[in-house]
């Protein structure tokens, strides 16, 4: 059997008893989300899976309504006009992404992967299958989220993504589910809006 069938089997067992254990934070979120801010607890957002394919990404819902769903987080120059307060907390921590457990169930991610793009990100797909990282299941972490994260340019980004793909294990996939913990603590390369908006302009300016 090949790994990337017992990856599968993996991933369903995990996330279920993940759902299963996490249910009562899922719960008290729903609730600061709602107290917080009119509009739904979850956001869908359409992003490229496996072998390019298209499909919806859950989310708990971050931001104010009136929002476009497509608009990459880091053209929001003025974040903190968009992002709400129970928002900010959630993307720093990165909880914002536990829905994506239903997306694993359903087979459309992986625990471990590289980070679904969204589907008019087409520098990262292009980039990306240069070096085959889109021919293996998108992740809710991966090997590019824990080195570098929204500070890697988008080619950085990309050859990392390759690097996991071609080298796929239940090893490598166990030593970035354990540094994706870390970095989530840490809050590392975590960057919102503006922040990141003039990162990758000083980013650009000096590779110049």
């Amino acid at each position: 059997m090949s790994y990337l069938r017992v990856k599968r089997v993996m991933d369903f067992t995990l996330s279920l008893i993940a759902i299963i254990v996490l249910f009562p934070l899922f719960v008290v979120i729903a609730i600061l989300i709602k107290l917080d801010s009119s509009g739904p607890v979850f956001f869908k957002q359409t992003r490229v899976g496996i072998r390019k394919s298209h499909f919806s990404m859950l989310k708990f819902r971050t931001m104010y309504l009136g929002v476009h769903e497509n608009t990459p987080t880091e053209l929001l120059v003025d974040s903190d006009k968009w992002i709400t307060r129970t928002g900010k907390i959630l993307r720093k921590y990165s909880l914002d992404e536990l829905p994506q457990l239903f997306n694993i169930i359903k087979g459309e991610m992986s625990i471990i992967g590289p980070r679904p793009a969204l589907w008019n990100q087409y520098d990262l797909i292009a980039e990306r299958e240069i070096y085959g990282a889109n021919n293996v299941p998108v992740g809710l972490t991966g090997w590019a989220q824990i080195n570098g994260r929204d500070e890697l340019s988008v080619e950085l980004k990309a050859k990392l993504d390759g690097e996991y793909s071609n080298n796929i294990s239940f090893l490598f996939d166990l030593k970035c589910f354990f540094l994706s913990i870390i970095v989530v603590i840490k809050t590392d390369g975590n960057l919102e809006g503006k922040e990141k908006f003039e990162y990758e302009k000083n980013l650009n300016h000096w590779r110049k």
